[in-house]
């Protein structure tokens, strides 16, 4: 386990980033963000099931299982939506 000292630039970073990539999306093109959003949605979830694998504790392992399906169910989430905005598109119902 890395201490929290190394751990913490890291997150913070990554929040950076993270805060940058969704302020630079047009607002004319949700898809990208959806996008980005459901890749990250499938990256907590290994996530969570590797840091669920590994504890030991009753309390853990009930929060790993938390996590787990609150982001399947934002994964879930986000593919429905792409598929409604692809299913919408103007541009498709112009042929």
């Amino acid at each position: 386990m890395m201490p929290i000292i190394f751990l913490l630039p890291l997150f913070l970073i990554s929040c950076c980033i993270g805060y940058l990539v969704v302020w630079r999306v047009r607002s004319a093109t949700p898809m990208p963000l959806i996008a980005m959003t459901s890749a990250l949605g499938s990256v907590i979830i290994v996530g969570a099931l590797v840091a669920t694998a590994e504890t030991s504790g009753a309390v853990a392992k009930y929060l790993g299982l938390a996590s787990i399906v609150l982001a399947s169910a934002n994964l879930f989430g986000g593919f429905t939506l792409a598929g409604r905005l692809l299913a919408s598109d103007p541009e498709k119902t112009r042929e």
